[in-house]
């Protein structure tokens, strides 16, 4: 299993309760240097308080053999265009490093923090990565720009604004996914999957990987090889005091998420779609204190992966072995110790 982790080592939910502070951009070259050093396989960027792309180029400039990836960048706001030529400079940059990761973002998101007119969203990200596969084989073969879809129609380009072929044109897409019809289109059109983080091993395995097995049947491919890669809910600390903050946060995380009815399907199969509707209503009336104590331990444990630093490491490997192709984790590193804890950790769940 492959392991990676953002640009900010250690970097956990803060639960419902204060925010991140925004991610010190400048150190990004310097702290990507050091994810190669300790023999982590790939790094992301999120987007919350950044634009992904512009830490991913900016991790591409001090390192060889990093894979780099937006995990994920939100797809709607950009159009196909933007996105399409930001992913095919950072291949170019990263000569062939970079896997583009999208994800559609909630409706409330897009119609009231982007501004945007929403259609089915599913629909939707089928088009929108068909235009940019498009818009890729045009500058790549030279052939004319003539996409036609339900929400693009795309059959302008001059050299201007061509930026030509490249040495690496195979850039992967991987989809984001919490629901079945996400999960078919990702079998349809993508190299790779992305759960959310609340979909658990059991939840990938019965129902989000039977529904991209079905679109990719659809679409006559083989998803033998897709890519299945998640960053779990993790709490985690050096010792049994410290991790009952950790716990603390993570509970109010899968709290906040059990409320989002994009994500009730996630605890339906467990039997919590009453807990989730519950939680949906305290959120609405944002009585965000009341949330977390609902989450019981055993739910807790459902979800999220929890142990100290000596058990962590072991505790992912038996949850997300043979489920997922890449995991996201890492710890806050400080000094030279913390540095070889999380090299064995890096190394142990690598070596299965």
């Amino acid at each position: 299993m492959r392991i990676y982790t953002e640009l900010s080592l250690g970097k956990t939910d803060p639960g419902l309760r204060e925010p991140d502070l925004p991610y010190e951009i400048g150190k990004a070259p310097e702290h990507a240097a050091l994810v190669e050093s300790l023999g982590f396989d790939g790094v992301v960027a999120v987007e919350t308080k950044d634009d992904p792309f512009m830490l991913m180029a900016l991790a591409a400039t001090t390192t060889d053999r990093l894979q780099l990836a937006t995990s994920v960048a939100i797809a709607f706001p950009r159009a196909p265009f933007i996105t399409a030529m930001s992913a095919w400079r950072l291949q170019i940059l990263s000569r062939g490093r970079f896997t583009l990761g999208l994800g559609p973002q909630v409706r409330g998101h897009l119609i009231r923090r982007y501004g945007l007119e929403v259609s089915p969203i599913g629909p939707w990200m089928r088009d929108y990565i068909g235009a940019v596969r498009a818009l890729w084989d045009c500058w790549q073969n030279g052939g004319k720009l003539d996409y036609q879809s339900d929400r693009y129609k795309l059959d302008l380009t001059v050299p201007l604004f061509d930026p030509g072929p490249s040495d690496w044109p195979d850039v992967p897409i991987h989809l984001a996914a919490v629901n079945t019809y996400m999960c078919r289109v990702a079998g349809e059109v993508a190299d790779g999957l992305r759960p959310h983080p609340i979909c658990t091993p059991r939840y990938i395995n019965e129902v989000m990987k039977p529904a991209v097995a079905d679109g990719a049947e659809q679409a006559g491919r083989d998803v033998g090889e897709m890519a299945v890669a998640m960053k779990p809910l993790v709490a985690t600390a050096p010792d049994e005091e410290t991790l009952q903050a950790r716990i603390r946060d993570v509970r109010a995380r899968v709290a906040f998420y059990a409320s989002t009815p994009a994500y009730r399907p996630a605890f339906t199969i467990w039997g919590l779609e009453d807990l989730s509707q519950h939680l949906a209503g305290l959120s609405r009336d944002q009585k965000w204190e009341e949330m977390p104590p609902l989450i019981t331990d055993d739910i807790l444990n459902t979800y999220a992966v929890v142990g100290t630093h000596d058990e962590i490491a072991g505790k992912i490997l038996d949850r997300y072995a043979g489920v997922v192709t890449d995991v996201g984790f890492s710890i806050v590193v400080e000094d030279e110790a913390d540095e070889e804890k999380l090299k064995d950790m890096v190394k142990r769940v690598q070596n299965g």
